[in-house]
């Protein structure tokens, strides 16, 4: 009985190879019929838009659903961004072509968690070896696949330039922003926000993203922010020390009096307003991530697929940009280590985390994501040097990676390993090693890393600015990614789906299911807003929300 079971699952799984080899062009015809189908009607989303309950029946919920995926649908992007005459491609096509390539990777990682899964309950040495088998075909059918994708979304029709392009211009105008409201003229009439890098056993990547955070609330609210880092626990002298100031204009001052974060109605009239950590918000804003500003959605969400991540990355360069004394560090630690792409990230972080945030991961597990990176890559790139760049608190890491793979070339620096120890962390040296770190590690083709790892995330976010569209550029060992570790994304279901076990959840087109972790089986965790009911849900049926949000357009600044 055992026997026939486990064959059964063999077949069972070579039936899902042979869905996976049509997957692409199939799945892309139905997206493409769907867009051409909510063509006919645009699709609107607004504080008027429909609430699902209100549907009156599954096929209006359907339709309402699929119209998530080809949001704000037009031939082009509008105003000036018009892509018929610059190569471009249209909104509905970049949604499609990204869903053809979630959904494809979603079945590879179902076909070999049920594979894994046979290969444990078979005991017959010739069905383990069949087993086997499939593995390694259905991993070079998807590394193909892989590749047929990246040339489709980069090389035809000069898409990929477009994109780099298209994101180089609007990350031009962020930071055109950014640098006017940081720097107003008469700093005594400018609203301010105050934001301090407390003393706390709160790593560098974390007090990073609370600086980021100060900086998303100063751009919300069209306040200047101020930060006040002399005494910070990293660098005595402050942010300043290491990094250019965050304003030219307005510095803090000692006297300076400050009500603290509030409701609108309590904060309006107060010249500066102090915030707290992220974390101890007596009301979460609107306006924070995964939201992104309503003026610029359109034009986003079209070069880019995880929006929210390009929009803290704008914040992340801001906030990161070099002095001199540092740009001279990190240009001769590049040399010096050695450090050319093409290359792989991969950070491994070890020690408290282990304790506090993460659980243990193996170099194995790390390097089966590069290895797989480097199998695709070298499909149109023969010959390719295959080099990795390991950035650990945890020297044994590197010589590990080493002895397991000799046919790799390791680019690390155990010194910046060692003053990541606990004990030296807080020092100069760990500063400029882990600002080095996270400089080369988002200036990599390719991520390895935790999301529950801040440096992970803040690597993440600059690759966003700096190369475009890189959310298909990074692999995460346990989290999805999100700004925030307590608020991750949303999803909308695009179809019905009924409850197959114990444990899951059903849902109806349309509705919205909060994301609480992620399986990496084409399960999440979740829970239905509408029903409040918690469980697993298959995630290809559903699609990532889009939080759009109006915030200030800073008409003051051009577009160009």
């Amino acid at each position: 009985m055992r026997h026939m079971q486990v064959v059964s699952g063999v077949l069972v799984a070579m039936l899902f190879l042979t869905v996976y080899m049509i997957m692409s062009s199939k799945c892309l015809n139905g997206l493409q019929h769907l867009a051409a189908h909510m063509g006919a009607s645009t699709f609107q989303r607004s504080s008027k838009e429909t609430n699902s309950q209100q549907l009156a029946n599954p096929k209006e919920r359907h339709e309402e659903a699929k119209g998530q995926l080809v949001y704000s649908l037009k031939n082009q992007v509008r105003g000036h961004h018009n892509t018929e005459n610059t190569g471009g491609e249209s909104l509905e096509h970049e949604v499609a072509r990204r869903e053809v390539e979630r959904v494809s990777d979603e079945l590879k990682m179902y076909v070999h968690a049920k594979l894994m899964q046979i290969k444990k309950l078979a005991s017959d040495p010739i069905l383990v070896k069949e087993v086997n088998n499939i593995l390694e075909i259905s991993a070079d059918i998807h590394k193909k696949l892989k590749s047929e994708q990246s040339r489709l979304a980069n090389t035809v029709d000069g898409a990929g330039e477009w994109r780099k392009l298209e994101n180089l211009q609007l990350t031009d105008l962020v930071q055109r922003r950014l640098e006017f409201l940081q720097n107003p003229s008469d700093c005594d009439k400018a609203k301010q926000i105050l934001c301090k890098l407390v003393v706390t056993e709160c790593g560098y990547g974390c007090q990073l993203h609370h600086v980021t955070f100060c900086l998303i609330m100063a751009y919300a609210t069209q306040r200047t922010l101020i930060l006040k880092s002399e005494g910070w626990r990293y660098a005595p002298k402050g942010w300043e020390s290491v990094f250019l100031p965050i304003s030219k204009t307005c510095r803090f001052k000692s006297d300076m009096a400050a009500s603290q974060w509030g409701p609108n109605s309590t904060m309006d009239n107060s010249q500066v307003i102090e915030l707290p950590q992220v974390g101890k918000l007596s009301w979460r804003p609107h306006f924070l991530p995964p939201a992104i500003p309503e003026d610029i959605a359109d034009h986003l969400t079209c070069i880019h697929g995880d929006p929210a991540a390009w929009w803290v990355g704008q914040f992340v360069t801001y906030v990161t940009r070099p002095n001199a004394m540092m740009q001279k560090f990190l240009n001769e630690g590049k040399e010096k280590l050695g450090f050319t792409n093409p290359i792989v990230g991969v950070q491994v972080r070890r020690t408290d985390k282990l304790i506090s945030e993460a659980k243990f991961h193996s170099v194995d597990e790390y390097m089966h994501h590069v290895v797989e990176w480097y199998d695709i890559y070298e499909k149109k790139h023969p010959g390719v040097q295959r080099k990795v760049y390991i950035a650990t608190d945890d020297p044994g890491v590197l010589h590990e990676a080493k002895k397991n793979y000799p046919n790799y070339t390791f680019v690390s620096d155990n010194e910046v390993s060692k003053s990541a120890d606990r004990g030296s962390r807080y020092t100069d040296a760990s500063l400029r090693g882990i600002i080095l770190d996270v400089y080369l590690l988002s200036r990599c083709n390719y991520l390895v890393c935790t999301f529950s790892s801040n440096v992970c995330r803040a690597a993440y976010e600059l690759m966003q600015s700096l190369q475009g569209d890189a959310s298909e550029c990074c692999k995460s060992l346990d989290h999805t990614y999100s700004f925030e570790d307590d608020h991750l994304h949303s999803f909308i279901a695009v179809e019905d789906h009924q409850s197959q076990r114990e444990g899951e959840i059903s849902f109806n087109a349309g509705d919205t299911i909060r994301l609480t972790d992620n399986q990496w089986d084409v399960y999440c965790q979740g829970t239905n807003v509408k029903t409040g009911k918690s469980g697993l849900f298959p995630s290809y049926k559903t699609v990532k929300k889009i939080e759009r949000v109006k915030m200030i357009t800073y008409s003051e600044v051009p577009d160009s």
